[in-house]
């Protein structure tokens, strides 16, 4: 019986990009050649399928494609089809994944080749031999071959495996919840009548920071709408290619009609962008960690803030630190992240726990992973879609699973909806565990305001 290339680990990762619960190793190309009447005659007929390609680089990359086989001689349009890398030239998965951009050439079926997707944008077993094709400037797929593969296209084996146990829906969730309007009523309860264990830390600070567009000011005025009791649009909120947010904000957060403040106040900031010297400087992040920053702070990509500057706030109190970092990232752009973007994001992690500061990520925009989910937000636990994100932003960033938090933020709504606030207040909720984490490990007697918290 033919083996497996893939280790325990690599098998895990590529399960949970697929969203499937087992693979059926069909063809190995070590074992049944180069060939590709040796490939249709193991892969036709065999339903969805992912194909494995690895290189002496020590690249895993592919393709997964829902339709089957046949040699049929023509295009198969699957509009769920994608290219991916498993694995670049570092040990552990390191994955990335390209989602078909024109799904009525997904994929070549074709006897006379190998595994084709797209218009030769990936073609596996090029004229029979232990080499593969590529071509980034197709219609068929956005990709960088040198992200891809690294540019090296020999072989060293050629896998393909059938996809099995492929569903959208779990038949139970993977996490419990309640979707009464009891449970929101407690959920509010619990969050207003919270009070850090830190005297010297009247209201807990988090800071929100995520790339451009992933809906970090919207997270806030959903929260903000949640505990008003409408709809409402504080913070600046929008679609634009650069960020829409340019200064620090504070915004301190009320309840209700008689406007009784929140325990937790939310840092807003300038968003990640890909590129250097713009959007958010990660440098600025380590004093807004160490609270040198004040409200209302203009950001300036080009020049970080510094202890000689006006306004710097060089002895920060314990209530002027960050207690808590919520990443905030479009759900349905996680298998898309440019890579600079994600080594950004694990840069403040690093800054982050090196300051004792408990991270989460807020998965934003859940409903347009899955159309279930958009139909019904209380499907978002029985989505293996909203799973497989969640899943794959823990590999990227390296948090755990339970903290991450899908959310749908208000965006065309004119009312509050039970379910939307639900995941919300649970975010929010989960902010202020983390938060107390933190405290727990400060000293507990009170320290006066005009103390310095010299605290690494």
């Amino acid at each position: 019986m033919a083996q497996s290339r893939l280790t325990k680990t690599e098998r895990k990762a590529l399960l949970d990009i697929l969203g499937c619960q087992h693979l059926s190793l069909l063809y190995k190309a070590s074992l049944h050649t180069y060939n590709v009447n040796a490939f249709h005659y193991k892969c036709n007929s065999q339903g969805p399928t992912v194909v494995v390609g690895y290189n002496a680089s020590g690249y895993i990359f592919g393709g997964f494609t829902e339709q089957s086989y046949a040699s049929a001689g023509r295009y198969l349009f699957d509009n769920n089809a994608f290219l991916f890398r498993l694995k670049g030239k570092g040990q552990e998965p390191s994955i990335l994944k390209f989602p078909v951009k024109n799904a009525v050439e997904a994929v070549l079926d074709n006897s006379a080749y190998g595994p084709t997707f797209g218009a030769n944008t990936l073609v596996f077993l090029s004229e029979s031999k232990n080499s593969v094709t590529t071509d980034a400037n197709t219609n068929s797929y956005t990709l960088s071959a040198e992200d891809l593969h690294g540019n090296d296209q020999v072989l060293l084996e050629c896998e393909v495996y059938r996809v099995e146990g492929l569903s959208s829906i779990l038949e139970k969730p993977w996490r419990e919840m309640t979707w009464t309007a009891k449970k929101r009523e407690a959920l509010m309860k619990e969050i207003r009548t919270y009070k850090p264990c830190l005297g010297a830390v009247p209201q807990c600070r988090v800071l929100l920071v995520g790339p451009v567009g992933a809906g970090k000011s919207s997270f806030f005025n959903s929260v903000n709408s949640t505990f008003r009791g409408y709809v409402s649009s504080q913070a600046a909120a929008g679609s634009d290619s650069t960020s829409l947010t340019k200064q620090y904000r504070t915004y301190h957060l009320k309840s209700g009609s008689d406007r009784a403040p929140l325990p937790i106040i939310f840092c807003d900031t300038m968003g990640l962008e890909a590129q250097p010297n713009t959007g958010l400087d990660i440098e600025d992040v380590r004093s807004i960690l160490e609270g040198h920053i004040p409200d209302r702070y203009s950001f300036n990509p080009s020049c970080v803030m510094s202890p000689n500057m006006p306004n710097y706030i060089k002895c920060p109190s314990p209530k002027d630190r960050i207690h808590c970092v919520a990443f905030i990232i479009d759900g349905s752009k996680v298998e898309i992240l440019p890579e600079k973007l994600e080594e950004k994001l694990k840069d403040i992690r690093r800054k982050a726990n090196s300051s004792g500061v408990p991270q989460l990520v807020i998965l934003t925009k859940v409903d347009q992973i899955c159309p279930i989910v958009e139909e019904d937000i209380s499907y978002v636990y029985k989505s293996m879609a909203v799973q497989k994100q969640m899943r794959l932003m823990e590999a990227k960033l390296g948090i755990p699973l339970s903290h991450i938090v899908p959310v749908k933020n208000y965006s065309s709504e004119l009312e509050l909806r039970n379910d939307v606030d639900i995941l919300i207040l649970m975010a929010v909720r989960q902010m202020l565990r983390l938060a107390e984490d933190y405290f727990d490990d400060k000293p507990s007697v009170n320290r006066s305001t005009k103390d310095c918290y010299a605290e690494p």
